[in-house]
């Protein structure tokens, strides 16, 4: 009877992972700079706040919407059953102490109550690591749409490179791997990137319903 704690970090770190992608895909809303168009940049290096685009980019919010209800339907019920099995426990701890059962009988409910505790913290682990996956897939999308758009994006643009810059959480190699330390103002193309990302995927959302 001494693994809840385990089951409990377990629920607690599934709760972390959830709360952490949710900071991670809100972003921190940032003034828009003072250059909102990106022309006449043909063959510059530019930049763009991912930061931003994250937190304005209308796919980011829905899959992240979408996330959320996953993580929390998941967190509710693998409480519910640590809850369960801490209630039988109760149960049994306060008969004993009473004295209302058997030796053999507490040797058998004993028994059953090690294999419900089993089953919870087995069922926890298979959630939380479906909590991980879910994450790194959303993660994986939300590059995926972004890269392509950019791509195509260049192709008339003709930039020599754009690299992502944010806070060192997310471009700590979750999503791009490079920061910009700092950088001119016309050489920032979030808010170009941003209108163009939300009106592609009104266009491919259009396409799908």
């Amino acid at each position: 009877m001494k693994k809840l704690p385990l089951i409990l970090s377990i629920i607690a770190l599934a709760g972390v992972i959830a709360l952490a992608v949710i900071d991670l895909t809100k972003g921190s809303k940032k003034p828009a700079p003072v250059q909102t168009e990106a022309t006449n940049l043909e063959g510059a290096i530019v930049y763009f706040d991912l930061d931003r685009v994250l937190a304005e980019y209308d796919m980011a919010n829905d899959l992240r919407s979408v996330f959320e209800t996953k993580a929390n339907s998941i967190n509710q019920e693998v409480q519910r059953r640590v809850n369960k099995f801490q209630k039988d426990l109760n149960s049994f701890n306060d008969k004993i102490n009473k004295g209302l059962m058997t030796q053999s009988t507490a040797q058998v409910q004993s028994q059953k109550l090690q294999e419900q505790q089993a089953s919870v913290e087995s069922y926890a682990n298979q959630k939380q690591q479906e909590i991980l996956e879910e994450q790194q897939v959303m993660l994986n999308q939300i590059y995926d749409a972004i890269k392509s758009f950019i791509d195509t994006f260049n192709e008339t643009q003709g930039y020599a490179m754009v690299i992502a810059t944010g806070s060192s959480a997310i471009i700590s190699g979750d999503i791009f791997p490079n920061p910009v330390v700092t950088g001119s103002a016309e050489l920032d193309i979030t808010d170009a990137l941003i209108e163009g990302l939300n009106a592609n995927y009104v266009a491919e959302k259009g396409k799908t319903e």
